[in-house]
């Protein structure tokens, strides 16, 4: 059985997430071999990620599911369908804000704290979003930090299917220190 968990703390902290320490730009950071997957679906593909996760839900229990609002509730209840003694979630799944609230933020600043290791988004391109700033921000964040992203379900397909998934792996991080250490004239 899957319980909820509830997203923060009374500090404001995220509930039910263990953080591995910080991929930053600057020292680089690595994979273990349990992944932090973050699931996120847009209203008009939300559909698409459930059968995603129904497909891949044997995949998905040797990992750490971190999604936003709706999309983690769906998650949780097509999971929880298929778990049992035989084939146990091993790690709860943690609910974000919806996207429109924040939880794309929130997902962006795990990013950047190194506690996010593959961003799986199903956008739909088709539909404006009021958090459309928040969407490119998010996308514009897993590049800079080289996250593996997925935007579609072929990519997802080919994300979680990779010998990379079950392995230690350390992505080559850019170096941003001269950007970083630039002198700004005022």
């Amino acid at each position: 059985m899957l319980r909820r968990v509830p997203p923060f703390d009374a500090c404001g902290g995220i509930t039910g997430f263990s953080p591995r320490g910080s991929t930053s730009l600057t020292n680089g950071g690595r994979m273990e071999t349990t992944k932090r997957i973050a699931l996120v679906a847009h209203d008009n593909l939300k559909k698409d990620l459930v059968e995603w996760v129904n497909w891949n839900w044997n995949l998905l229990l040797n990992h750490q599911l971190i999604c936003t609002g709706t999309t983690g509730r769906l998650v949780e209840e097509a999971l929880a369908e298929r778990i049992d003694q035989e084939h146990p979630l091993k790690y709860n799944i943690v609910r974000l804000k919806s996207g429109p609230f924040g939880g794309d933020q929130q997902l962006g600043a795990m990013i950047v704290d190194g506690n996010i290791d593959v961003l799986i988004f199903f956008w739909d391109p088709m539909q404006p979003h009021p958090h459309d700033v928040d969407v490119k921000a998010l996308l514009r964040i897993s590049v800079l930090y080289n996250i593996p992203t997925a935007c579609n379900r072929s990519t997802a397909d080919f994300l979680i299917s990779s010998k990379l998934m079950e392995k230690e792996y350390s992505p080559v991080i850019r170096d941003y220190s001269e950007y970083l250490d630039r002198k700004v004239n005022i």
